[in-house]
């Protein structure tokens, strides 16, 4: 594994190539609609709701992986140390990333536990709360950021380059902590609540409207989600089965497919721009729906506590 040949310049200079055309776009788009967004749900906004609480949170993080994506150009095509720079660059882009999945993960939960469970949905859920539980998060991922040793000095030479061919099998912790449960977790809820909505029935055609651009939405953003993410987690853990197996021959080609696919999920912080705006209408069309969910839930109690004096009965 040591003899591994190093990603050839001319494919290097293809990968900058590839990372200016999709990076400079959404970094572009990204800066505006983000600062629109932020205009909307910091000033246009009155009332303070979970959904405003973990959209400015993802803000927040889109912001910060806007602004280190420049830096991550200049780093693939250099061979730039790590020093204190790169290292504020690494704990930036390590930090944030992450969180977007955590904070996606945190929406997708508290859509679930509003629709699903609407009577304790009121003792569950509070903006106060949704803002501790995202403030535990990014302490917890500065945290992992900041102590995490695999892009340490005594490991790699150079800033956002793998250059060891040694299997890093703490890789492993962020591919499934990071990824893969949240991932369940998103599915699991939004396919929960897709089920929920269309059991619903509908005592109008407004209300019905709005069960279909609620589960069109929800959707959607389960499919940005997958298609962002999906490669390049996938990518990773292929790069350690390679580095384990020995298999020379593969590792740069992995290791480009890592840096192609990190676009793609970069491209995530401008995507979720688009969502902002669905997620305020979803918002507003969840509220609209809770009632008759409330009242649902409240009927399915009072017919299963009608139906327990008959059991104890026929028993």
């Amino acid at each position: 594994m040591e003899n591994c040949t190093e990603i050839s310049s001319t494919l290097r200079d293809a990968v900058v190539l590839f990372q200016l055309i999709v990076y400079v776009p959404v970094f572009v788009f990204g800066v505006l609609l983000n600062t629109i967004a932020f205009w909307i749900f910091c000033c246009k906004l009155k009332r303070w709701t979970e959904t405003r609480v973990y959209m400015i949170n993802l803000m927040v993080a889109d912001c910060s992986l806007l602004f280190a994506l420049p830096f991550l150009i200049y780093f693939t095509k250099n061979k730039h140390p790590i020093d204190k720079m790169c290292f504020a660059i690494q704990m930036i882009y390590f930090t944030n990333s992450p969180m977007s999945i955590f904070i996606i993960m945190l929406i997708a939960i508290d859509r679930y536990i509003a629709i699903k469970f609407p009577l304790k949905a009121k003792t569950l859920r509070s903006p106060l709360k949704s803002a501790c539980i995202c403030g535990f998060f990014w302490i917890m991922q500065i945290g992992y950021s900041y102590f995490n040793p695999t892009f340490g000095k005594d490991r790699e030479q150079f800033c956002f380059q793998k250059h060891s061919t040694q299997p890093t099998y703490l890789t492993l912790f962020p591919i499934f902590f990071r990824y893969f449960i949240p991932l369940g977790i998103i599915i699991f809820c939004s396919i929960q609540v897709i089920r929920c909505l269309k059991k619903k029935m509908a005592s109008s055609l407004h209300e019905t409207k709005l069960i279909q651009k609620a589960v069109h939405i929800i959707s959607v953003n389960l499919c940005v989600f997958v298609v962002c993410f999906s490669p390049l987690y996938l990518a990773l853990f292929l790069r350690l089965i390679v580095e384990v197996a020995g298999a020379c021959h593969l590792l740069s080609k992995v290791r480009v497919s890592i840096q192609i696919f990190s676009c793609l999920a970069n491209s995530n912080c401008c995507l979720d721009a688009f969502c902002y705006y669905f997620a305020a209408k979803e918002c507003q069309e969840f509220s609209s729906l809770l009632p008759t969910c409330i009242s649902m839930r409240f009927k399915m109690n009072q017919s299963q506590q009608s139906q327990q004096p008959t059991d104890q009965v026929m028993t």
